[in-house]
């Protein structure tokens, strides 16, 4: 095999990678929360394949544009300060429970109609993630900027299609049911409201004290 072809064929091995690693990373605890929180309010699966691909065009955009910066402009991990990272990451926590507080107290039309919503939710966990995905081995991998900030567009279109399988996932079995039962759509909102609060307050808590970003030594591990 030629040395192009070798290196033709170890890119594209990478970028499907990529594309794996992206739909894996649709499935993190913090993002399947949010997204199920909005999802639940859903009255079609057309409708909740559009919040997933909304939710997943806006985590890739983050990605995408400050984690391609840090790749063109070679950005170290190290040289990312440990309370911007954490801060970056408590942002979501903070996320999780307004967006569950809102959800609480908006109506169901309102909250299933949002398209601000999952663009903002998923825009927010991008920007948490923006580091540790540019600083991936894979990315280390990859020569040319340019093919690595290509590797970012098709880790994020791998976000995206991933998010889709899970909300319509999520939708098919609450439309069916709610359809069986009255009212159970609103005890639906109700207690995927309650879990994102209590699930961002956990978070809250582990990046603000475990983790150290409200005290004097401050430890940050991208994920």
């Amino acid at each position: 095999m030629r040395a192009g072809d070798r290196v033709l064929t170890a890119l594209l091995s990478v970028i499907v990678l990529g594309f794996l690693l992206g739909m894996r990373h649709a499935t993190d605890p913090d993002h399947v929360v949010a997204v199920t929180t909005i999802v639940s309010q859903q009255k079609s699966l057309g409708r909740a394949a559009r919040t997933g691909v909304l939710w997943g065009i806006g985590h890739t955009a983050t990605i995408f544009l400050v984690g391609g910066a840090i790749i063109v402009l070679k950005v170290q991990l190290s040289a990312i300060p440990a309370r911007v990272g954490l801060s970056l990451e408590f942002a979501v926590a903070v996320m999780l429970v307004v967006l569950g507080l809102l959800t609480l107290a908006g109506g169901e039309r309102k909250v299933a109609d949002s398209t601000a919503r999952p663009l903002t939710v998923g825009f927010i966990h991008g920007l948490a993630g923006s580091a540790a995905v540019a600083t991936l081995p894979q990315v280390a991998l990859i020569p040319n900027p340019l093919w690595a900030v290509a590797y970012l567009a098709v880790f994020g279109v791998g976000t995206i299609a991933g998010m889709l399988l899970i909300t319509v996932s999520i939708a098919a079995p609450s439309l069916v049911a709610t359809h069986r039962f009255h009212g159970l759509n609103r005890t639906l909102r109700i207690a995927s409201g309650v879990v994102s609060i209590l699930f961002g307050l956990f978070l809250a808590h582990r990046i603000g004290f475990v983790d150290g970003l409200f005290t004097n030594t401050p430890t940050w591990t991208p994920q």
